[in-house]
């Protein structure tokens, strides 16, 4: 079964081709980081005239580079939520559109959802049940996947999200955007432990977190320092930072695992890609026997290939949208 995915939830417009949720025929994605980089982060208004220019050739380029037609497609699965509304409305009226005059059953994707499917062509002997971290720009969520279709939340942020934490910390210290990225590139030669963060406790949760201290620890740091006159070295500060955070998400995550009984730990998401994190959870889950599964890279960030993959699990649990379909900016993973 071939499904054709759409995905246009914030900055890339992307369009893929899997097969039977974990084989990828093709998976085009058009950036628009160089663009935003101006601005120093996401413009919505911008994002979404890209996306509107963009769609239709990278459809065709991933019909083209699958060697398959539209009649080829067996569904077509589509962002439809989280995200910036007015992206994600370009990439889920394409979709409607291009269902409604093929007749090919349309399939509304969860953004989170499709991040954990990149697990599953990253690694195609993962099945659920296993416990998940999904971690991104705009989300921090431990996720308990019960199966293909039927997530619980855990834990979650209470505030920023990891990756817009790291993002500000990067700014703070002069970096360009995308932050997070350059952040973790620079931390590699910086002193984890020059800089003493605060470790954020929320009172009613032991699996929440909380990333606006960090990061408004960060910019006092920098201000004070440079009051003084002081020298704060980025590299430091980075990789301090980024200790911080990921000692949170994995200490959380750990906690869950342990409570919750789970054998195998998933990581989601574009700050997946952070490379202290994947080493840290890689050194944890060593130490516990537990089974830690992680995307590729090029699958961390937004893509269309997991939308294809999660849009084929979806269509096998019988999800399908008609030409009511609409964007959601903001819609928990566990909505049906």
């Amino acid at each position: 079964m071939k499904i054709l995915g759409i995905e246009s939830s914030c900055d890339e417009t992307a369009a893929a081709v899997v097969e039977d949720g974990r084989k990828v025929l093709s998976n085009v994605i058009a950036s628009q980081v160089e663009e935003h980089k101006i601005y120093g982060g996401v413009v919505p208004e911008i994002a979404s005239r890209r996306h509107t220019e963009a769609i239709c050739g990278v459809v065709e380029k991933a019909l083209s580079d699958a060697d398959c037609t539209i009649d080829d497609i067996d569904a077509i699965a589509v962002t439809y939520a989280p995200g910036l509304i007015g992206a994600l409305l370009v990439g889920v009226n394409y979709a409607k559109g291009l269902a409604y005059s093929t007749g090919i059953p349309l399939v509304p994707v969860h953004h989170l959802r499709g991040h954990i499917a990149a697990n599953y062509i990253s690694n195609e002997e993962l099945k659920p049940p296993f416990m998940s971290l999904v971690v991104s720009g705009g989300h921090s969520h431990i996720i308990n996947v019960k199966d293909y279709t039927d997530f619980e939340i855990i834990g979650r942020t209470r505030d920023d999200a990891a990756g817009e934490a790291m993002d500000k910390a990067a700014r703070t210290v002069g970096l360009p955007y995308p932050g997070g990225v350059n952040l973790d590139k620079i931390s590699v030669n910086g002193d984890e432990n020059k800089y003493n963060f605060p470790v954020p406790k929320i009172a009613d949760s032991k699996y929440d977190f909380s990333f606006s201290g960090l990061k408004t620890f960060a910019v006092n740091l920098v201000h004070n320092a440079s009051q003084k006159g002081e020298e704060v070295k980025a590299e430091d500060l980075g990789a301090s930072f980024i200790k911080a955070v990921t000692d949170l998400l994995v200490s959380h995550t750990m906690e869950a695992v342990k409570d919750f009984g789970a054998k195998k730990i998933v990581l989601a998401g574009g700050v997946s890609a952070n490379s202290r994190l994947r080493r840290v959870m890689e050194e944890k889950c060593a130490s516990k026997g537990v089974e830690l599964y992680k995307p590729e890279l090029k699958y961390c960030g937004d893509n269309a290939a997991m939308i294809a993959s999660q849009g084929y699990y979806e269509f096998l649990a019988g999800k399908r949208a008609d030409l009511t379909l609409n964007a959601v900016a903001s819609m928990p993973i566990t909505d049906k």
